[in-house]
């Protein structure tokens, strides 16, 4: 596809193919790569009992332990096999109880999930981001566009719970916020699911916030609600009306993907109309600054006493 004459005559559709064909061609080499490796594995064991120097035996060793290493590297990948884990992410992050507290506490989630991104050299695309009135934030929502981005990131999926001395309470107080990190597919436009336009409420309305002159004189921010489920995606952080809208789009129906996955149908007329919100209390993993430092996650039960670096990005413990 990508050697016809006519391929780039449709930019975004050949950017689709050519992302394609570059994930297929890394798998292609990665398989190649463990088959040999797989087979010299098997030619230095064959050595090694063979081999009676203990100089040259140790050196044999030297070479399968960092065959070891490598092969256990590549297997990790082996386990991304879920459905949409090769996709981008898409990370919402919804300040809970805890007042100012709470606010705080989503920006700094945030910017541990941007310092991760960092890390691991993904692009981070903000779609939405609400400030609060003293500090922090109380929702934002942004694309990380990585492979396997989805597949690293989706058990980030719940309730994150901070305790610490509260920098808002003039009695610096031990406070308790939480907030809610929802990580969602990216779906390809080719996997979108096909909606009624009538089941849609779009609304524009003016950006708040930083973005020059444009942003803040016209109605280019755009909510979208999928009338029969109640969900609501919105962007407001694009240069135009018609890309604030086609990313809200795009994570509406992520959503629903995602959603009629869950329950099994393949009507998006047939979804049901009550959606679950998580409730506060059920935290998958607490940040405990006072009065000693320890993160913990709940459902492995790995703990890091390094909390300074978890919040730094430093994931790798609990991913």
């Amino acid at each position: 596809m990508t050697s016809d004459s006519g391929f780039w005559d449709d930019t975004k559709k050949a950017q689709e193919i050519s992302q394609e064909l570059s994930d297929l061609q890394s798998d292609v080499t990665f398989f190649d790569r463990v088959s040999g490796e797989l087979r010299e594995h098997a030619e230095l064991l064959s050595l090694m009992e063979e081999e009676k120097d203990k100089k040259e035996r140790a050196g044999l060793v030297s070479e399968l332990d960092a065959i070891e290493v490598e092969i256990a590297s590549q297997e990790h990948a082996l386990r991304f096999d879920g459905v949409h884990d090769k996709n981008n992410a898409i990370i919402t992050i919804q300040a809970g109880a805890g007042g100012t507290d709470a606010q705080d506490w989503a920006e700094m989630l945030e910017r541990m999930y941007l310092r991760f991104a960092e890390r691991e050299k993904w692009q981070v695309v903000s779609l939405v981001r609400s400030p609060g009135e003293e500090a922090g934030i109380k929702h934002t929502t942004f694309e990380v566009k990585g492979k396997y981005a989805h597949g690293v990131l989706r058990g980030e999926h719940g309730v994150h719970r901070l305790v610490r001395q509260s920098p808002f309470n003039s009695d610096s107080l031990r406070q308790t916020s939480f907030a809610r990190v929802e990580v969602m597919p990216s779906i390809p436009p080719k996997d979108m699911p096909v909606i009624d336009s009538s089941d849609l409420d779009i609304q524009t309305f003016r950006a708040s916030g930083a973005g020059g002159q444009h942003v803040n004189k016209t109605d280019s921010a755009v909510r979208i609600k999928h009338i029969p489920t109640g969900i609501v995606t919105q962007c407001q952080n694009q240069r135009s009306q018609h890309q604030n809208k086609e990313y809200a789009m795009a994570h509406l129906l992520s959503k629903l993907q995602v959603l009629a996955e869950e329950q099994h149908v393949e009507n998006m007329k047939e979804l049901r109309g009550e959606i679950k919100e998580a409730t506060w209390g059920n935290q998958i993993r607490s940040y405990v600054l006072h009065p000693y430092k320890q993160v913990k996650d709940h459902r492995s039960n790995v703990e890091v006493s390094d909390v300074e670096s978890v919040l730094d990005g430093n994931l790798s413990p609990f991913l």
